[in-house]
C-alpha cells in the first residue's frame, strides 16, 4: 500500500470537540482499511484568508497531519466523506515519497 499524508484543517473548537473530530477522521480511515502511522498537531493558527465552509466563515483553524498507508481506491470516498464533515474546513491528501529521502545532491560536495 502506498503511503499518504492527510493535511487536515479543522475549524477552531474546544479541545473535546477537536478530539472527537480527529477520532472520527481516524476511524473513517481505519474503516476503509488504512493503517495510520502517525498524527501531528501543528496547532491553531490564523488562516491565510477567510475560508467559507458549510455556510460558516472561518478565520482561525487547527492544523493536523495524519500519516497513513492505504489503497489508492479508497481516497476518493475518504475525501468525499471529509468534505461532508461539518468540522473539517479543508482536507488535502498528498502521496508521500517512498524513495530514499537522502539522495545525492546534484552538485559537488566539499
Amino acid at each position: 500500500m502506498p503511503r499518504y499524508e492527510l493535511a487536515l484543517i479543522l475549524k477552531a473548537m474546544q479541545r473535546p470537540e477537536t478530539a472527537a473530530a480527529l477520532r472520527r477522521t481516524v476511524e473513517s480511515l481505519m474503516e476503509r482499511g488504512a493503517v495510520v502511522r502517525d498524527m501531528e498537531n501543528l496547532g491553531e493558527r490564523l488562516l491565510p484568508f477567510v475560508m467559507t465552509k458549510h455556510n460558516q466563515k472561518h478565520h482561525r483553524a487547527s492544523y493536523f497531519l495524519i500519516d497513513f498507508y492505504a489503497a489508492p481506491s479508497i481516497l476518493t470516498g475518504l475525501v468525499d466523506h471529509l468534505h461532508r464533515d461539518v468540522d473539517v474546513v479543508r482536507p488535502t491528501v498528498l502521496k508521500k515519497d517512498t524513495q530514499n529521502a537522502k539522495q545525492a545532491c546534484c552538485g559537488p560536495l566539499q
